[in-house]
């Protein structure tokens, strides 16, 4: 059986059936989010903004079509390899952990898509915002897009099945000692694999501890990709901007 070491993220993150799994993710969704984002924060054409934890880089690609100068940055090489065929003068991919600061300073840092909160020391969640903090210019904004940890234990689907490009992935989910777990298995050429989504259980709350140890400050908080405001109860998302 193949299964995650300890960061499990390094391992799942790395395989190509995390792509097929998620291959049906909203991108037009996702290009929405960016144009509305940048609008929002009113950030100028040129401005320099960096795609923490980006994957294959479809953030990175809508935010350099609106005419930015992007980094997409990733702890999975598999990913950013695959990116980097994208790259052009303003639109440039590496690999990075999110925990570490870079030496560049951004107008705008942008962890997307649920890419927080993986860590088993909690530590490395603050550590991550100061990381962030850190590589902002003066005035620049971080933003951060999580689940609302709310709606999810009010709508958790306990087990589902998903057959995709001919793959039965069998899905288990709990919410267990602060984590919210994903358990996924699958068979893949008579193969047995299993790997474990692991995300901390963050409430708003919790996030604005994290800022006050970080030294920065919640600027704004909105619960969807339209950049409604966030509430509590009903909100699907979590979205930060922060200073």
């Amino acid at each position: 059986m193949q299964k995650e070491t300890d960061n499990w993220y390094a391992s799942w993150f790395d395989t190509p059936f995390y792509h097929i799994l998620y291959k049906d993710r909203d991108y037009k969704e996702a290009g929405f989010f960016m144009q509305r984002l940048t609008e929002f924060l009113s950030l100028p054409k040129g401005a320099k903004i960096l795609d923490l934890a980006c994957g294959k880089g479809r953030h990175s690609k809508y935010l350099n079509e609106l005419g930015y100068d992007v980094i997409g940055a990733d702890l999975s090489q598999s990913s950013i390899n695959y990116a980097k065929q994208f790259e052009n003068e303003t639109l440039h991919f590496e690999v990075h952990d999110m925990c570490k600061s870079f030496v560049t300073k951004f107008d705008a840092i942008f962890n997307l898509f649920t890419s927080f909160g993986y860590f088993k020391n909690e530590e490395d969640n603050l550590s991550t915002i100061q990381a962030i903090k850190n590589g902002l210019k003066p005035n620049g904004f971080g933003v951060i897009d999580f689940l609302n940890v709310e709606h999810v234990r009010k709508n958790l689907v306990a087990s589902e099945t998903k057959v995709i490009e001919g793959i039965k992935f069998q899905i288990n989910k709990r919410i267990t000692d602060g984590y919210i777990f994903k358990e996924i298995e699958f068979v893949h050429e008579k193969e047995n694999y299993h790997f474990t989504e692991r995300v901390k259980s963050i409430s708003l709350e919790d996030f604005k501890m994290y800022f006050d140890a970080a030294g920065v400050q919640l600027y704004s908080c909105f619960g969807d990709y339209h950049l409604n405001v966030f509430d509590k109860s009903k909100s699907e998302r979590l979205i930060l901007i922060f200073r």
